[in-house]
């Protein structure tokens, strides 16, 4: 597996099933931090779920200066999981990476601050419907994009992800698309753009 640098020095890959890198040429930590994390504000004790884990950047640039976080990181492919403890990050979430950096062998860990980190591993539509309903503050929400994996973003998916988040509760993701924004409305989503990084449109952010 192939380590891609990115704008902002930090690393990606390129997935050959679906043609598509992780995260944005820009920037993968930034897109960690500026699409999801300050996207949607995180704050201490806050349930998170994230959906298609990747390499872990929006998880893992939660923790920082976050205390008792419990994230859920559903990944279905378990090579991009064992291709983490290989990554190499910018300073700026080095400690914390380190912490989590052999998530694929324990896949819980948690922090000297309290944050939990648990991977389940497979196929992400099954293992949402063993977490507990009404129960996640935030949802990071990074499949591939829907022209490459349109059956993760479904109106079925979308009620599901629903299903979990507390009342208020808020879903970030980098796409912007129509159909995506439809689906998220239909299940009863309000919708509005989130930040503009990397590229001309805005990201996405949903409340339930």
């Amino acid at each position: 597996m192939q380590f891609i640098k990115t704008k902002d020095g930090s690393y990606t890959v390129f997935n050959q099933k679906y043609q598509e890198h992780y995260h944005t040429i820009s920037g993968a930590l930034e897109e960690a931090f500026q699409k999801h994390v300050n996207a949607v504000g995180v704050e201490n004790g806050f349930h998170i779920l994230d959906f298609c884990f990747g390499l872990g950047y929006n998880s893992i640039a939660a923790t920082k200066d976050h205390r008792n976080l419990t994230i859920i990181g559903l990944e279905n492919d378990s090579e991009i999981i064992e291709a983490i403890k290989n990554l190499s990050v910018l300073d700026e979430i080095e400690k914390e990476f380190t912490t989590f950096q052999n998530i694929a062998e324990k896949l819980e860990i948690t922090d000297d601050n309290n944050n939990t980190i648990k991977l389940i591993i497979g196929e992400a539509l099954v293992s949402i419907s063993s977490l507990p309903k009404d129960y996640f503050d935030r949802v990071f929400f990074d499949p591939f994009s829907p022209g490459k994996q349109p059956e993760m973003w479904s109106r079925k998916v979308f009620q599901k992800v629903r299903n979990v988040m507390k009342q208020g509760a808020k879903l970030s993701t980098y796409s912007c698309a129509k159909s995506v924004r439809q689906n998220m409305v239909a299940v009863g989503f309000k919708v509005m753009d989130g930040p503009i990084v990397g590229r001309k449109s805005p990201a996405t952010i949903a409340v339930k």
